[in-house]
């Protein structure tokens, strides 16, 4: 390690040759918000200096390009883009995403530390910096069943492990202010450590308390004043755009010169198609420039400011003694990467990888779905008055409203009503064969025919489906189950077409290429069948999250999050 430390400073001192010499850069230097003309020179997997550097084993010209570092995703589920880590990395890295946060909860709550084990297993070797914090909320609450369920011996164990840089996002809020020891247990084993948060529409003495925990980031916030006071309250503010949460445009009047350095930008979830056709994280800075933010300050918060947050004290800067994780761009609008180097080593040119991953084991996490037969009756929902609580999706947002609504009912029995966009929703518990099933109803989908079905429901991730009539989702519910996980298409009881997810029910084993074509067709068919949602199965997978205001549903029934109980 000393001789090492000692051949880079030689190098940065211009007395011996580096590895590679980028030269004739426009180089976005992060911590002053300039431009500046230069070279840089890598050494082994570092930067070693910026300034005049000519001798190298390799030199490239970038005749006047750009030269940013590698962005870094702060906040994302990567199981959302229903890709194995290595196609995930395909699709990310020749982008110029280079790091990313995650806590996996979602293959957690699916398959415990196994399931950890199996990602962790399988990025090994890829140029991306995988950097995991425990998951704090396995399951995510009391109020579904799960496939797993990680206490603190188990928080205190994956703590332990290389690469683990603290606790993922405490979605349990009501239990932090509450003061409930099982899961403040689990923040006191962080320790010093980065502590992630997740508070939606937390504000006041409650949001005091949250953060009085030692929680200090939050990727929830929809409004200004939210944001505002959680930034007031020292927590660091991630703006969040992804395929169905888009709170970009309403956040972004908050970066100022004063605030900007407790920003950043993250996508939370985003699905393989969208990774495919508009990136990941240099989508959502391209985005930003678009809405009037200054190009530097738009790769602050998408480099210097994450790694400021996680304490990642290499990664964010070109800089020496920096890992060489930079991006070469030609137009800072545009925003499209010539060249991508991990460890200064060339990993994607002209928007194409340069890595090759295996095809992956599926068995090790396979045949995760476990229903109960049911009968189609099992399906129906009985009437208790003229009224019954539907939940109403936003638009671009995971938050959803509780609406009272007359509703349409048969022989007791509450019917689905086409006219009025009052469907059908049905959350089936899908890992002990318990025959739970949550029976409620949604507005939102437009859905004039069929089914759409997905064992993809955050964050226990049950079979959840949305249909016009229980037959549809009763045949739905039934391929997802013969395909072990996956997404399905149905109507005039006929399976339109499907996208296996063998992997935990979450992942499919395909390349990034055949999985985003698949997903394409789906939402294609299901706009054919009347929803006019940009992303229908990703809006579907949030309904079951009972952490998320206002109405859900799981397995267990309608959740109000308000009063984090169920209705009877």
């Amino acid at each position: 390690m000393t001789s090492q430390l000692s051949d880079l400073i030689s190098v940065a001192r211009g007395d011996s040759p580096a590895d590679l010499v980028l030269a004739n850069a426009r180089i976005i230097n992060v911590f002053t918000g300039e431009i500046e003309a230069g070279d840089v020179a890598i050494y082994n997997n570092s930067i070693a200096g910026i300034g005049r550097y000519r001798q190298a084993r390799q030199l490239i010209d970038l005749k006047v390009r750009y030269l940013a570092p590698g962005f870094i995703n702060g906040h994302t589920h990567v199981e959302s883009s229903m890709l194995n880590i290595g196609q995930y990395a395909r699709a990310v890295v020749p982008r110029g995403t280079l790091a990313v946060v995650t806590d996996l909860h979602e293959l957690a709550n699916v398959c415990g530390l196994d399931g950890l084990r199996y990602f962790l297993d399988s990025a090994r070797r890829l140029p991306l910096e995988l950097l995991i914090l425990a998951p704090s909320c396995v399951p995510a609450s009391h109020l579904e069943t799960s496939g797993a369920s990680l206490g603190p011996p188990a928080i205190r164990r994956i703590l332990r492990w290389r690469g683990v840089i603290g606790l993922g996002e405490v979605m349990d809020f009501p239990g932090v202010i509450g003061g409930d020891n099982s899961i403040l247990d689990k923040i006191a084993l962080a320790g010093d450590r980065v502590i992630d948060g997740h508070a939606p529409g937390v504000s006041g003495k409650e949001l005091n308390a949250y953060t009085a925990a030692g929680i200090r980031s939050d990727h929830e916030s929809v409004s200004l004043e939210e944001a505002r006071e959680k930034l007031r309250r020292g927590m660091y503010l991630m703006i969040r755009e992804g395929s169905s949460e888009k709170n970009l445009e309403a956040l972004l009047p908050l970066v100022t010169d004063t605030t900007y350095k407790r920003c950043l930008f993250v996508v939370d979830d985003r699905s393989c198609s969208d990774l495919l056709r508009d990136g990941d994280m240099d989508a959502v800075v391209r985005k930003a420039i678009s809405l009037g933010l200054e190009p530097v300050r738009a790769i602050q918060l998408a480099t210097i400011n994450a790694a400021d947050r996680f304490g990642l004290k290499r990664l964010g800067a070109i800089a020496p003694g920096y890992l060489a994780n930079v991006t070469v761009f030609g137009d800072l609008s545009r925003l499209e990467a010539d060249m991508v180097f991990h460890h200064g080593r060339l990993v994607a040119e002209g928007g194409k990888p340069l890595l090759s991953v295996p095809r992956p084991s599926k068995n090790r996490l396979a045949n995760t779905v476990n229903i109960k037969p049911f009968e189609e009756e099992a399906l129906q929902l009985s009437a208790r008055g003229e009224s019954h609580p539907v939940i109403e999706v936003v638009p671009g947002q995971i938050i959803t409203k509780k609406r009272m609504e007359i509703i349409k009912i048969g022989d007791g029995i509450v019917k689905p009503d086409i006219s009025r966009d009052i469907l059908k929703l049905v959350v089936m518990e899908r890992h002990r064969a318990t025959g739970n099933i949550g029976v409620g109803l949604v507005r939102g989908f437009g859905l004039k025919r069929g089914a759409l079905v997905s064992s993809i429901a955050h964050d226990s991730h049950n079979i959840i489906a949305v249909g016009t009539n229980d037959a549809d989702i009763a045949i739905g519910i039934r391929e997802v189950d013969r395909l072990h996980g996956g997404l399905v298409v149905v109507a005039e009881a006929r399976v339109l077409d499907s996208l296996a997810l063998p992997v935990a029910g979450l992942l499919s084993d395909e390349p990034l290429a055949t999985v985003a074509g698949k997903l394409d067709r789906l939402e294609k068919l299901a706009g054919e069948l009347g929803t006019g949602l940009e992303s229908p199965f990703a809006t579907l997978s949030f309904l079951a999250l009972p952490v998320i205001p206002e109405l859900r549903l799981t397995d267990l029934g309608l959740v109000d999050v308000s009063t984090y109980s169920l209705l009877g």
